[in-house]
């Protein structure tokens, strides 16, 4: 197999901003999104409801919706490499439908949104397989969608988005408000980098790209090409959160997405903070290691565990013992940081 090449371990580590993402200003920007609160006056049955992640509307008998939406971003750029599309769909629900259940709304229904260069009936068949895959996983129908032609506007061949209705009753939302010291913290195991952070895969990694390898070398410790392990696709965890929400009461839930365990800042109040203490990547977070900064990683990526939820320390074991691919990773402390332990160092982000 080959071996990284002893020049690319010897270089400067990447970082997300050196890959074209600049998180700080990204932040910054969205705090100048605030003046969307004066419009939630025009809620029709109440006030809206606030959680760490998600906005929520009332629609009568004591019910809420939840709507959320987002995109693959830049993944779709690998599938075209190889022009097989069938998976992507799979991405795009899993987004939407993993950021739905955060606040404990159950998805009811999905849309789809796809920019294209040029529609045609081969690369819209397959990307349909994908949507299909999805939603049955999730559980909830794709009740509609919008195609549009508009190769003006594109690099690639085309983009995927997604949206999603979810419910819940006013009583099951989690609002994180309960979390406190002593509370444990329970990762689903992820199927690997998922559909986030792909634009700094895709510039350390792929010669296309600026990066060392080739699309399809098979490095030290991976099992499939390099480009197949990247393309696994997001994984759906509706199922498995709701075996254990509709028995046990959880306190917050995050899907650790983009900015990875940064994401737990939003469940942060008072003195409230984290500390993480188990890592299982899978073999290809491993091999980012040798050229990305371990810090910018756990800022970045999922890094073995794709969702999280917070529970009380009594109601652990009963959980575990009713769930596949999930495991304590960390607890909920009183020091208002977020710390991960890692191969003997201690990052506080």
């Amino acid at each position: 197999m080959p071996k990284i090449p002893k020049t690319y371990l010897k270089s400067k580590k990447y970082t997300y901003r050196k890959a074209g993402v600049n998180r700080k200003l990204r932040e910054k920007a969205k705090r100048h999104l605030k003046n969307f609160q004066s419009t939630y006056k025009l809620s029709k049955y109440g006030k809206v409801i606030k959680t760490p992640f998600n906005l929520l509307y009332p629609i009568g008998n004591n019910k809420y919706q939840v709507k959320t939406c987002d995109g693959v971003g830049t993944k779709v750029l690998l599938s075209q490499l190889i022009d097989e599309h069938d998976t992507i769909g799979i991405d795009a629900v899993a987004m939407v439908v993993n950021d739905c259940i955060r606040c404990g709304a159950k998805p009811i229904a999905i849309t789809d949104m796809i920019d294209m260069r040029n529609s045609t009936p081969e690369l819209l068949r397959e990307i349909q397989k994908g949507l299909i895959k999805g939603v049955k996983e999730a559980g909830c129908p794709l009740v509609g969608g919008e195609i549009a032609d508009i190769p003006e506007l594109l690099n690639a061949t085309y983009h995927i988005n997604c949206d999603c209705i979810g419910e819940v009753v006013k009583q099951n939302i989690i609002t994180g408000k309960k979390v406190k010291p002593g509370d444990i913290i329970i990762g689903f195991r992820s199927s690997g980098v998922h559909s986030n952070g792909i634009t700094l895969v895709r510039k350390t990694l792929f010669k296309k790209w600026g990066g060392k390898f080739d699309t399809f070398e098979i490095l030290k410790g991976l099992s499939k090409p390099l480009l197949y392990e990247v393309l696994k696709p997001t994984k759906i965890y509706v199922k498995p959160f709701f075996k254990i929400a509709e028995k046990f009461e959880i306190l917050g839930a995050v899907h650790i997405t983009g900015d990875a365990y940064l994401k737990f800042k939003k469940l942060m109040r008072n003195s409230i903070g984290f500390e993480f203490h188990n890592f299982k990547p899978q073999p290809i977070f491993k091999l980012f290691e040798n050229y990305i900064d371990v810090k910018e990683m756990f800022q970045t990526f999922n890094m073995g565990w794709g969702f999280a939820v917070i529970v009380k320390k009594a109601d652990v074991n009963n959980i575990l013992s009713s769930l596949r691919e999930a495991e304590v990773i960390g607890r909920v402390t009183n020091s208002h940081k977020i710390i991960i332990h890692y191969k003997n160092k201690r990052i506080i982000l």
